[in-house]
């Protein structure tokens, strides 16, 4: 890790540790404390053994995309690089920025395959899973409206929350459809930057040509993922079943403090929680816990201290763990930067 990659490591962890403490003292620290050491260990394994298959869910994702471009990695090693893929979210500010890459430096050493190709592979499972994210929130948000009534924070909630999704989708579709024009205006500035300040790259023209070729081939093979239709449609059920794990998971945590959840809660809080990644926070370390408490106390009538409980017992499944299981696979890799 770079030293200031390494310094926005430390002050994330700083903000952390600061949303942590305004949570507990909102919620009643003691009271958090008293739900986690009354939970049922059962229960609580069963939450990690949810998390699990959620990784590996999504491992096979990864898998079966690389297997469309050509790439045939392990069942094994794939489930390493995607838990790599996780750590790296889960340890850099703006999560997927982070991932993203170091999955990519994963597979090419893993396979031997391309850069470009492996990420564009790991591009692909990222935009690939708010598809079913977003069919979840659609579907379980229209039954909770249409059964209970929507206070006015949740619906501001809810109502923004879809609004960055949608934003998000429009932009991917515009960067899909000129793509072309992308590739050539960031092959242009590139080469405007080299010639104006120079690097140790050589001749701005052939770092022009150079990364015009990267960026084609990248889009090349995201066309191929998109345009396989039976595959297209494994992928899809792959996400679709991690998130209904990981929904299983966080049903699992609320069990583990003695509450029961509608699922259908469950399965539209995640996703929205999730955007909370977006905080210049490591892996939105502290404010998807927030987000989560301030999704679930109003929806489902649980008392802060015991949602905030299972919502760490959760977290532990879902951010600690694969933040063990991938750190460990990165060094095994040999992957020593994450920049």
């Amino acid at each position: 890790m770079s030293e200031r990659n390494r310094r926005a490591f430390l002050i994330g962890i700083f903000g952390a540790v600061g949303v942590f403490a305004v949570l507990f003292f909102l919620v009643g620290g003691r009271s958090v404390l008293g739900s986690l050491s009354g939970a049922d260990p059962t229960l609580v394994a069963a939450t990690f053994a949810f998390g699990l298959c959620w990784l590996l869910a999504w491992s096979l994702m990864l898998r079966t995309v690389l297997a469309t471009l050509g790439v045939d990695v392990p069942l094994a090693k794939s489930f390493l690089i995607y838990a790599g893929a996780v750590f790296a979210n889960n340890v850099t500010p703006f999560g997927q920025a982070g991932g993203e890459p170091v999955a990519a430096l994963l597979i090419s050493k893993v396979s031997r395959a391309r850069y470009e190709t492996g990420f564009a592979g790991i591009a692909s499972v990222d935009v690939l899973n708010v598809i079913p994210s977003l069919s979840l929130v659609l579907v379980s948000v229209g039954y909770y409206a249409t059964n209970f009534a929507v206070g006015d924070r949740l619906g501001t909630a809810v109502g923004s929350a879809l609004a960055s999704v949608f934003g998000i989708a429009v932009l991917l579709l515009l960067a899909w459809r000129y793509r072309h024009v992308l590739v050539e205006w960031t092959a242009g500035a590139a080469a405007v930057v080299v010639d104006r300040f120079g690097t140790d790259r050589g001749d701005p023209a052939d770092l022009e040509g150079e990364i015009r070729e990267r960026s084609s081939r990248f889009f090349d093979h995201v066309e191929r993922v998109a345009t396989s239709r039976e595959r297209l449609a494994t992928v899809l059920g792959l996400s679709l079943l991690g998130w209904l794990f990981q929904g299983a998971a966080l049903v699992a945590a609320f069990a583990a403090v003695g509450h029961d959840v509608p699922v259908y809660v469950v399965l539209f809080a995640i996703p929205l929680g999730n955007l909370a990644g977006v905080a210049p926070l490591p892996g939105g370390l502290g404010g998807i816990e927030a987000a989560f408490v301030a999704l679930l106390v109003p929806t489902t009538g649980v008392a802060a201290p015991a949602v905030t409980a299972a919502v760490l017992i959760y977290r532990g499944a879902i951010y600690w763990m694969p933040v063990l299981i991938g750190g460990g696979s990165v060094t095994a890799f040999g992957v020593r930067s994450l920049a």
